[in-house]
């Protein structure tokens, strides 16, 4: 694991940084912090990181000048803090976790553990994913997304317009964001379950999803009669 936090006030960062430090012992190949969104920015363009720590309130700079970046980014995020009135924001721009402060190592590891299930958080109701286009991060609204297809490490978001988008996170990270509306329904596909008109057999046993914009999708074999139940 590659650790990046981002918190102003030093005690609150030396303090995550010894619980993350227990709680992965030897799995922590390294932890960087930073005090600042600028510094943080370097710091995230310049190294390949595995998730970010956030604050959303650095020496009076509102944290969500970083988290869109964050968040278009192949590495999870985080957030760590007091403005527990912002969690459902941050849950809607894509964060995995929200971790109101104060804390204790207890819920720290609990948020850590969500990078290895598809549990999904009482308010994780993603309503965008945040793409880098031209330059530029790019907000698209879940509701104009229909599947996903994995591209290696990389993802393809299609959308209702007929256009795709690539997105830098996994498929594996995006079914753990969008657990609450994306069912996977095959090793390289994430369908939005409410797109799905029939499920079928076709010709060599192959089980297809038939959508609402005519496309058919396969559905892995092992994946079949948990999504019939559930598109029931």
């Amino acid at each position: 694991m590659k650790i990046l936090i981002v918190e102003d006030e030093s005690r609150i960062a030396k303090r995550i940084e010894r619980m993350t430090r227990a709680i992965f012992g030897d799995g922590l190949q390294s932890i960087q912090h930073s005090n600042t969104l600028q510094e943080a920015m370097t710091i995230i363009g310049n190294n390949k990181l595995d998730l970010v720590l956030l604050d959303l309130n650095l020496n009076g700079r509102s944290g969500f000048e970083l988290l869109t970046t964050a968040v278009s980014e192949s590495f999870h995020t985080i957030v760590i803090s007091a403005y527990k009135d912002q969690a459902i924001t941050a849950f809607e721009h894509g964060v995995l976790d929200f971790v109101p402060k104060p804390f204790n190592q207890e819920r720290l590891a609990q948020a850590f553990n969500r990078m290895h299930t598809k549990e999904a958080t009482e308010n994780n109701t993603v309503k965008f994913l945040a793409i880098k286009k031209r330059g530029r991060i790019q907000l698209v609204p879940i509701k104009d997304v229909i599947y996903i297809k994995g591209a290696g490490t990389y993802t393809e978001l299609f959308l209702t317009d007929g256009t795709k988008e690539l997105h830098d996170k996994s498929l594996e990270k995006l079914e753990q964001l969008l657990s609450h509306s994306f069912e996977r329904i095959h090793k390289s596909y994430l369908v939005k379950m409410s797109e799905i008109t029939n499920i079928s057999v076709a010709s060599g046993s192959k089980y297809m999803a038939q959508l609402r914009n005519g496309l058919r999708i396969p559905i892995g074999r092992t994946k079949y009669k948990d999504l019939k139940a559930k598109w029931i």
